[in-house]
């Protein structure tokens, strides 16, 4: 089913993936950050299907601005289905708060992998921002591909969107922009994780900043970044 959607819906956009990925999977969620440009798919989707169950993460380490945002656009976007889910386990296991400084990938672990695949349980896929040109592991994203350990179909509507696809959407759409934008945050995660990018950097720069890691591994499974898989 993958291979054939994504020959299908290769000089489509992303509405018309939108509309194949309800169709082949109907209890698809979609997961969003509430980020900078988490704006363009959310706009999108909420013109398919504004009842779509939308999955926001709340590590409880992100900035307050962040929070904000997500309660106005899922207001603005009349969004019906917003789903906020939080770790079951931070407090008693990261009950300093500062497991960040010790061992990064684990706070991600704890604060939005495990949190994200209890979410997605009850699904058979699940729907992305992720865009190629965000990452050197993004640059040969699919619309549609298949997580071989789960089985579950991911859906990247966006994937051959370039910045200036998603500046000038938002633009003629009159969207709301993240109120951190503006402040030199391109890319947004958690407040400790997330540092102001200078001009000339790469706008993912402020992610992680001097580590090794550009990814939080919420497109990881088993350890390994997922590509597209198997056609099922």
């Amino acid at each position: 089913m993958v291979s054939a959607l994504n020959a299908q819906l290769t000089h489509h956009g992303a509405t018309d993936v939108l509309r194949a990925a309800f169709e082949a999977v109907p209890d698809a969620a979609l997961v969003s950050s509430f980020g900078a440009e988490s704006v363009v798919l959310l706009h999108l989707a909420a013109m398919v299907k504004r009842d779509v169950p939308v999955i926001f993460i709340d590590t409880e380490m992100l900035f307050a601005e962040t929070l904000v945002y997500q309660l106005e656009l899922a207001e603005r976007l009349r969004l019906s289905n917003v789903r906020i889910i939080r770790a079951d386990d931070a407090e008693a296991r990261d009950p300093s708060r500062s497991l960040h400084r010790r061992n990064v990938d684990a706070c991600c672990a704890l604060r939005k992998v495990a949190p994200l695949r209890r979410a997605l349980e009850g699904h058979s896929g699940w729907i992305t921002g992720r865009k190629r040109y965000q990452s050197g592991t993004r640059a040969d994203l699919e619309f549609f591909e298949v997580e071989d350990a789960t089985g579950k179909i991911k859906v990247n509507p966006l994937a051959r969107w370039s910045r200036a696809d998603i500046t000038e959407y938002m633009e003629e759409n009159r969207l709301p922009r993240h109120p951190l934008v503006a402040q030199g945050y391109p890319s947004i995660g958690c407040a400790p994780c997330t540092s102001k990018v200078a001009d000339g950097e790469d706008p993912r720069a402020g992610r992680w900043r001097d580590q090794d890691k550009d990814e939080c591994g919420i497109h990881f499974v088993d350890g390994k970044l997922v590509r597209a898989g198997q056609d099922t």
